[in-house]
């Protein structure tokens, strides 16, 4: 039998032929294979969760078989009517629902009002000290919320929840539980941290308003109101409807101020709900309270687009000079910059020099008995948990050192998937995987923290097929809070990437540049200034973050935020005021150095 010689060899089959074609091309543009492994990782982080807190509330747990009469796994109803139809409804869900609308409405009036009066009086006035007053006013949303609860108890302490009163009655002044605990003080204390938030958007839309709009009116004989009504209003109403809707949204999901304000009076909101369902080991109501929350902030952020789209039609046109016209206040710009500074003093000063008097006082406001011990002394007369000053011990810098770690490392991750993210949505020829990433990867924001949380706790809480269980360890706490900073990073990534052409990149590929070789010296080069803001930003949120963490940390992994929670649980009211000040410390440092290195500022324009 003749052998074939290599002229007569028959060629490769035609699909070999397009294996080896893709092949080729995936080695020079993998741009397809990291789409799809990208939603893979997105799908099980982000959607899985929601999928397992969602099953959770439908499946019977162990341990309510004999309440249900069913076998636990088995589809249930029992849940939903436990939550919402049974004798127990108002204490798990219908109490604290309506508590939460009390709270979440009051703090937005409060915000409203403080942050829309401040926005008027930096942008529209001549008020002394405009651009100082636009960047102390936002000073409070650098702090962790809970800084303003924690000054508040120091100050209106009453004997009610035990340990040491605060200041006002510790001076004889008794202060009734509805100011020192419940609705008012958590509707206060959420307002001061929250008011630059409204600061920040309705300042910006009314620094774009046209001023000739509103003289044009007034010399056609309008008056004020009518301006008001007429042009300021439609102008206003998508920043101020995005405001309201936002803060909403924030105080739905925050935990750390109603939990330190509400505890002692039984006052429960949806998250302290969750969190003590979730302490009970009462899966099944926690899932579903979850599930609520979840469904809420969606709805909250959907209802805050549709606004906006509906409102895109009110638009400034005029020349750009009289935009930045200023109401002249005469003889009250001095009185108004008064106003300024007091909302300055209340919101900043006063938190921050409370927290820092009664770490050095062993009795409220008497200087005689200054002391540093609750900062150095090796031995706490009286204490048990916590025996010795903060900066004694371990566990202060047990979890600065955990906090560090895994912040640092969660917003490593955070800030080079994000720039993944856009180099596949920008670059990538496949339109199905680019919309499943833009739109998965934004997610996270609008499920609150807590409850994405608990929907993380369902999925890694016990094992799941080759994942095994990842409750307790280090590497759940660093990618839950990847995952929720991802849509800051993900929106600047796609941002960045829009901005830059494929010419250096197809030079370089002609130049026989692998795709590696291309991200290292060309998109990661060009982009740093994106992947610095992807690291640092979620790194300065991540050391404020509780409501996130709370419900995910053990004892070898406990940050800074949940250390000063814990002792407040203890009782020790100087300890955790002194490890909220270092974390506050810690956080206005990283966001001064942040704009000092981006040359930037969270009140840019505002004053200016």
């Amino acid at each position: 039998m003749a052998l074939l010689t290599k002229a007569e060899t028959p060629p490769p089959p035609p699909r070999r032929r397009r294996l080896v074609y893709r092949l080729r091309v995936l080695r020079h543009d993998p741009t397809a294979a990291l789409g799809l492994i990208l939603v893979a990782l997105l799908a099980y982080l982000v959607v899985a969760p929601l999928v397992a807190v969602v099953s959770d509330a439908f499946r019977l747990q162990y341990g309510d078989q004999v309440h249900a009469g069913q076998q636990p796994g088995e589809w249930t109803g029992y849940y939903l009517w436990r939550v919402f139809r049974s004798q127990i409804s108002g204490l798990l869900f219908w109490e604290p629902l309506l508590n939460t609308l009390v709270v979440a409405v009051g703090t937005v009036v409060f915000a409203v009002v403080v942050g829309g009066g401040m926005a008027w009086l930096v942008t529209r006035t001549n008020v002394p000290g405009r651009k100082w007053l636009a960047g102390a006013l936002v000073v409070p949303y650098m702090l962790p919320s809970w800084t303003f609860s924690l000054a508040w108890l120091s100050l209106f302490k009453n004997e009610r929840a035990g340990g040491q009163v605060g200041f006002l009655q510790a001076m004889g002044i008794r202060t009734p539980d509805s100011l020192a605990y419940g609705a008012v003080p958590i509707i206060i204390t959420l307002g001061l941290h929250y008011y630059p938030f409204v600061l920040l958007l309705v300042g910006n839309a009314l620094r774009r308003i046209d001023a000739q709009l509103e003289d044009s009116a007034r010399i056609l004989g309008a008056p004020q109101r009518t301006v008001i009504r007429r042009i300021v209003a439609p102008l206003m109403l998508p920043a101020l409807s995005s405001a309201v809707l936002l803060v909403i949204g924030r105080v739905l999901g925050t935990f750390g101020t109603p939990y330190v304000l509400g505890l002692p009076a039984d006052f429960r909101v949806l998250s302290t709900g969750l969190y003590q369902s979730i302490r009970d080991r009462s899966t099944g109501v926690a899932s579903v309270l979850a599930t609520v929350i979840v469904i809420i902030g969606i709805l909250i952020v959907f209802t805050d687009s549709r606004l906006m789209r509906e409102h895109r039609r009110f638009v400034t046109v005029g020349g750009k000079g009289a935009m930045d016209r200023l109401g002249d206040l005469r003889r009250w710009r001095w009185p108004a910059f008064a106003l300024g500074l007091l909302v300055f003093v209340l919101s900043v000063l006063v938190p921050v020099l409370t927290l820092l008097l009664s770490t050095v006082t062993r009795t409220p406001l008497d200087l005689s008995t200054f002391t540093l011990d609750f900062w150095l002394a090796e031995r706490l007369p009286g204490a048990v948990g916590f025996p010795h000053g903060v900066f004694r011990g371990s566990e202060l810098w047990t979890a600065a050192w955990n906090s560090l770690r895994i912040v640092g490392l969660a917003s490593l991750i955070c800030a080079l998937c994000g720039l993944l993210i856009g180099y596949v949505v920008v670059r990538g020829s496949a339109p199905r995987i680019a919309g499943f990433l833009r739109q998965v990867s934004f997610l996270p924001y609008l499920i609150p923290g807590i409850a994405f949380a608990a929907a993380s706790l369902s999925l890694f809480a016990v094992a799941r097929g080759p994942v095994p269980a990842l409750y307790g360890t280090t590497f759940l706490l660093i990618l839950v809070m990847a995952v929720t900073h991802l849509p800051y990073s993900s929106r600047s990534g796609i941002a960045a990437m829009m901005q830059l052409g494929r010419e250096p990149e197809e030079a370089a590929q002609i130049a026989g540049a692998s795709w590696w070789q291309r991200m290292r010296r060309i998109i990661f080069p060009i982009q740093k200034g994106a992947l610095v803001t992807g690291i640092v930003l979620p790194f300065i949120s991540g050391l404020k973050e509780l409501s996130i963490v709370i419900m995910l940390t053990t004892t070898g992994t406990e940050l800074l935020t949940t250390l000063s929670i814990g002792l407040v649980d203890y009782g020790y009211t100087q300890l955790a005021n002194a490890v909220v000040l270092v974390i506050a410390l810690v956080s206005f440092t990283m966001t001064y150095l942040t704009q000092r290195l981006t040359k930037s500022s969270l009140a840019s324009g505002l004053g200016g």
